[in-house]
């Protein structure tokens, strides 16, 4: 395998920020080299149950699926302070309405389907590529939706309503950030390893924080057109001081919201959220 490691993530103006140091080589690796595949999320927790990337950004609600095979990383993670998915409706809607309705979510694996479950209990869903979930409500082929990325800041210009932000319901609730994604490490690579990629990334996030203006131009790129405004504000939503390190209230969230999902049966019982790795904790 040598020095040579598949990193998979999102195709997002987030992930590319936080990973263009290494994409561009701008810092110093140790002689590591990343193959950067991007692809959506929901393919990455599939992927990720095969043990197909290295390295890879995977949904914080799919990670027992595959803690025997990878550790997770105590950098890299996308949580929402205050804000996260959104529940939105073509027609104004209560959360009551949303409950008995049919709901386009980007995925079953994903973090946003584990905290829509958690807020609304056993609901009706169907799953489509996260890009398409706002376009379909907008147009009144879905009547509900649950919107992550970019979507979350640009809702209000194709005229659909907000039914429920469940960042927002997630705090109240809790008064912890929602996890929604994280990085992963194959443990097959042994500790030492694992420490040093995990210490790979920090390092790539960190130089993207510190140099903002070239790493914006390179996220814009994934952006799906969106203005350099939105690009600047959702990158900073998900890519912040907390992405660099969890922070004890960024871990205790992640456990937190596995322990919610072990409750009503969307978390396997036997995995212990109490005993995550958080590999490259300082």
């Amino acid at each position: 395998m040598g020095n040579r490691y598949s990193i998979g993530h999102s195709p997002d103006p987030d992930d590319a920020f936080m990973f263009y140091a290494m994409t561009e080589s701008l810092i110093d690796m140790g002689g590591r080299e990343y193959d950067h595949v991007l692809v959506d999320i929901q393919t990455l927790n599939q992927q990720a149950l095969d043990g197909t990337h290295d390295v890879s950004a995977v949904s914080i609600h799919s990670y027992p699926t595959i803690s025997e095979s990878y550790a997770l990383m105590n950098c890299g993670a996308s949580m929402g302070e205050g804000y996260g998915p959104m529940i939105i409706s073509h027609a104004p809607s209560s959360v009551e309405e949303a409950k008995d309705s049919k709901i386009a979510i980007p995925g079953m694996g994903t973090s946003a389907y584990l905290s829509l479950r958690l807020a609304l209990g056993e609901v009706d869903v169907q799953v489509m590529p996260f890009d398409e979930i706002l376009p379909s409500v907008a147009a009144g082929e879905s009547t509900h939706g649950l919107i992550i990325h970019e979507g979350q800041l640009t809702w209000r210009d194709e005229g659909v309503h907000l039914v429920l932000d469940l960042g927002v319901w997630w705090n109240e609730k809790t008064g912890l950030p929602l996890p929604l994604g994280g990085n992963v490490v194959l443990r097959s690579h042994g500790e030492e390893r694992c420490a040093e990629i995990a210490n790979d990334v920090r390092n790539s996030i960190e130089h993207a924080i510190q140099n903002p203006d070239s790493a914006l131009s390179f996220a814009k790129k994934w952006g799906r057109g969106i203005s350099d405004e939105t690009n600047e504000k959702f990158v900073g939503m998900y890519v912040n001081e907390r992405t660099i390190d969890y922070g004890p209230d960024g871990r205790e969230a992640v456990m937190r919201f596995l322990e919610e999902g072990q409750k009503i049966g969307l978390v396997d019982p036997g995995f212990e959220p109490r005993a995550i790795d958080f590999i490259g904790r300082q």
